[in-house]
């Protein structure tokens, strides 16, 4: 069984700031990319960061110099540090990683059970 398991989202004011966790766990081979989605409600979930294996970035625009997303790979866990929030960050942000398991020849998609941020004064 193979879990994703996220942490570090509260309720921060306008301008603060936020780090998400999120680690792999259970029967791995191999990661490779890692990522984290977020979804408010009412609207549908969309890409905010991703970083495959080999270290290569995509943000998505709306976050493009306020987050930042890296991996530790010995711990198999990426993070989202988040600064400058706005309230219209306030979601639920979800981690998804592309893994093989073991004894397995090709990559499935995880997904974890989210972790609620809320950025409000």
């Amino acid at each position: 069984q193979v879990q994703l398991v996220e942490s570090g989202g509260g309720l921060v004011q306008p301008g603060g700031s936020l780090r998400l966790s999120c680690a792999a766990s259970g029967c791995i081979l191999t990661i490779n990319a890692m990522g984290w989605y977020r979804q408010a409600p009412g609207k549908a979930r969309e890409l905010v960061a991703g970083i495959r294996s080999v270290g290569s970035i995509n943000y998505a625009d709306f976050v493009k110099g306020r987050f930042a997303i890296s991996r530790d790979n010995a711990k198999k866990t990426v993070y989202l540090q988040m600064n400058s929030l706005k309230p219209e960050d306030t979601a639920v942000y979800y981690c998804n990683a592309d893994i093989m398991s073991r004894g397995s020849s090709y990559y499935e998609s995880y997904w974890g059970q989210g972790t609620q941020v809320t950025v409000s004064s």
